[in-house]
């Protein structure tokens, strides 16, 4: 099955539908980096990143990583090696932090945009993660907490999300 972003604040999976936040730029079929814009297009969906010291390990389907403190996602458009990869923040590049004061990040999902065959400046770091105010995001799909468990048990591996 597939999630479907509908009019830019609704997802759609199955019968479920759930209020959701985009880029503060709205869609594009020309994402570049830093543009706070959600890409357009149909993805398949990696890992559910979770902070372990606020919730525990989600029921679902996906593989679970746990968050640590020196996790962190690169989008520094000058590192080929590690743009748009899971890095340790320790290194010299510009990264998104994952453990954050924020509750942002407490649950995550990597959409599976510019990572089979990264494209340097294409964006990086796209995530399903979590809002408590619906504020636009910089080119995520954000939910609620209780909405984003609910999904998270409905979906598996196999589960692609289209952005239109």
């Amino acid at each position: 099955m597939t999630i479907i972003l509908k009019n830019k604040v609704t997802l759609k999976y199955d019968d479920f539908y759930f209020k959701c936040t985009i880029g503060k730029k709205g869609l594009s079929k020309k994402k570049i980096e830093g543009d706070k814009k959600t890409p357009i297009g149909t993805f398949s969906l990696g890992n559910l990143y979770y902070r372990p010291d606020r919730n525990l390990k989600p029921l679902t389907k996906l593989r679970c990583i746990k968050i640590r403190k020196v996790m962190g996602w690169c989008d520094d458009i000058k590192s080929k090696k590690k743009y748009n990869k899971l890095i340790n923040v320790s290194q010299k590049v510009r990264h998104e932090k994952l453990y954050r004061k924020d509750h942002k990040y407490d649950l995550m999902i990597v959409i599976n945009y510019n990572n089979k065959k990264t494209k340097i400046g294409k964006g990086s770091a796209i995530f399903l993660h979590l809002t408590k105010n619906y504020r636009p995001t910089a080119g995520c799909i954000a939910l609620k907490k209780k909405d984003f468990l609910i999904l998270s048990k409905l979906i598996n591996r196999k589960t692609k999300i289209k952005i239109t």
